[in-house]
């Protein structure tokens, strides 16, 4: 039996399955330090005869193999589980178990990539673009991932000339998610994006930023496909205005797919971090 956690700030989802596409059964508990969560972690994992376990966490991650932390969780603003070895407990707790470690938003991209809107391709760059933004990127059917994980979220982006909001990252201003995650939309606009009208000026302004993120990837990791998650994507005008600024951004310097193929909606929903856990555990 394969194990699935995805942890994220808020939650963590807990799941089980036999065939690593079907989710047999699944729990969501809150996350709040790690000796509370964990030990439900554990009460929950105890009733399974799992033999592989996906764990995909929020981050920043310490995934490289060849250094002393690996494992842990590092400069999470989320202070009870800084430097916390999160891998490093479930290990003690289950020596017998094969585990696969990666970050929350690569786990959405490995399921997308097995199952959902990048079935059928090798290269993939999952955008989740809500509280913060995050990329999981998969090249040739793998995770990219070296001395650390990709933070595509807070790549610089050039400031929309209708935009005068300062950027609320607290490391880098007016990054990426500083000006397109989305409290930046609340903070900027003084409501949720949920409440905005579809044809309000935020969601230009949005497509603007998120259409640099696409050109950003497309050259330099040259995808077969961009899958966009997350609830500010929740806003479907978002997808044609995106392929429109796009276009107009990359100005045909290089070629890429048929842009209704090319920058697409999440297809798995809420199930796509358990599902790439699942198949990354399978794959362990």
């Amino acid at each position: 039996m394969l194990g699935a956690i995805e942890a994220g700030g808020t939650k963590f989802v807990l799941a089980v399955s036999e065939d690593g596409l079907t989710v047999e059964h699944r729990v969501s508990i809150k996350t709040t330090t790690p000796e509370e969560t964990m030990a439900q972690v554990f009460a929950y994992f105890d009733k399974y005869p799992v033999t592989a376990l996906g764990l995909a966490s929020f981050g920043p991650l310490n995934v490289n193999v060849r250094s002393k932390g690996y494992g842990s969780i590092t400069n999470t603003p989320k202070l009870p589980w800084r430097h916390y070895d999160i891998l490093g407990d479930m290990k003690a707790h289950y020596p017998d178990v094969r585990f696969a470690f990666t970050t929350d938003v690569n786990a959405a991209a490995y399921g997308e990539l097995k199952a959902g809107a990048a079935k059928g391709v090798q290269d993939v760059v999952y955008w989740t673009v809500g509280t913060g933004i995050g990329a999981g990127i998969v090249s040739n059917g793998k995770l990219l991932q070296g001395y650390s994980h990709p933070e595509a979220g807070h790549m610089l982006v050039r400031r929309d000339p209708r935009d005068e909001f300062a950027g609320f990252c607290p490391y880098h201003h007016d990054c990426l998610e500083g000006l397109a995650a989305g409290p930046a939309i609340e903070q900027r606009f003084g409501k949720p994006a949920i409440e905005l009208a579809p044809d309000h000026v935020a969601w230009e302004i949005e497509a603007n930023y998120l259409a640099q993120a696409c050109m950003n990837v497309t050259l330099t990791v040259a995808p077969e496909r961009i899958v966009f998650g997350g609830g500010v994507m929740h806003q479907p005008q978002l997808f044609p205005m995106i392929r429109e600024a796009f276009k107009e951004k990359i100005a045909d310097y290089v070629e890429y797919p048929a842009l209704d193929d090319y920058i697409v909606p999440i297809a798995l929903k809420d199930d796509a971090g358990v599902i790439g856990a699942f198949m990354l555990a399978k794959e362990a």
